[in-house]
């Protein structure tokens, strides 16, 4: 653009030297000074070039530096674009079901007569429910209560093995949910144009793997309740079984009385 403005530039100051030469020629034809006004002449037109040549070289620095100041506006204009996008947020979060999901693994396991993990008072409802051998000691059940409290030992072992196993079962059921979130968060990542958006992609990654360790957690927790409800009985069964050993080999506890000689009577 440059050049072609210059090459255009000198053209026109050419056509306007060659103007001033002729106008001058006519304009002293006739004139009785002869020579002298010619070379007087000759020399206005020599420094009516030089100024036009020096006005032609203002030009085109002039134009340089406009062309200079366009492209450092333009690499601004760059710059804040870059800015833009690297704090442009994502349209839209993905968290997932992490706390409906948690809430149905803490009622899943909570049924009958179970213990789940999520019980504050699981230690009280086992002693209440599994006495120590101390208890038996004190208080032995006899045929009647035995029958009612072996049915709730079994149904205690039972329905806490069964929400176990329902929670298992949860935790399976909920894998195609959570891959198809995660499916969503690694397109989203892929498709990150911006730091802040990168960031916020690797935020919701980083909250899907703390809900991860929630889940596997709440499972850890209700299988150790399950190994300890079963222990529980198990070590109840035995202290019962003890004490009824105990009781049946105890003496009658009837005394002989004195001065009388043992001999068999019939």
């Amino acid at each position: 653009m440059l050049h072609r403005f210059s090459k255009t530039h000198r053209l026109l100051m050419v056509a306007a030297v060659s103007s001033a030469l002729v106008l001058s020629d006519h304009a002293n034809a006739g004139s009785a000074t002869g020579a002298a006004t010619e070379w007087t002449q000759l020399s206005n037109n020599a420094e009516l070039i030089k100024l036009l040549e020096s006005s032609g070289v203002q030009v085109e620095n002039q134009l340089t530096q406009i062309s200079q100041l366009a492209e450092q506006i333009q690499n601004q204009l760059k710059i804040y674009q870059n800015m833009l996008q690297n704090t442009a947020q994502l349209p839209n979060h993905i968290w997932g079901e992490v706390e409906s999901d948690l809430k149905r693994l803490q009622s899943v396991v909570s049924q009958g007569q179970g213990i789940a993990f999520s019980m504050g008072n699981a230690d009280d409802i086992l002693k209440q429910r599994f006495p120590s051998y101390a208890d038996l000691k004190t208080n032995l059940p006899d045929g009647t209560s035995f029958s009612s409290t072996y049915q709730s030992w079994s149904d205690t072992n039972r329905d806490t093995i069964a929400g176990s196993l329902n929670a298992a079962s949860l935790a399976a059921d909920q894998f195609e949910t959570e891959e198809s979130t995660m499916a969503s968060l690694r397109s989203m990542s892929q498709s990150a144009d911006g730091q802040m958006k990168a960031l916020q992609v690797g935020h919701q990654i980083a909250a899907q793997q703390v809900a991860q360790m929630q889940k596997l957690r709440g499972l850890l927790s209700q299988q150790m309740t399950m190994m300890g409800t079963w222990l529980q009985a198990n070590q109840t069964d035995k202290d019962l079984a003890q004490k009824r050993r105990e009781k049946f080999f105890e003496p009658a506890g009837r005394g002989i009385p004195d001065g009388q000689m043992m001999e068999p009577r019939w």
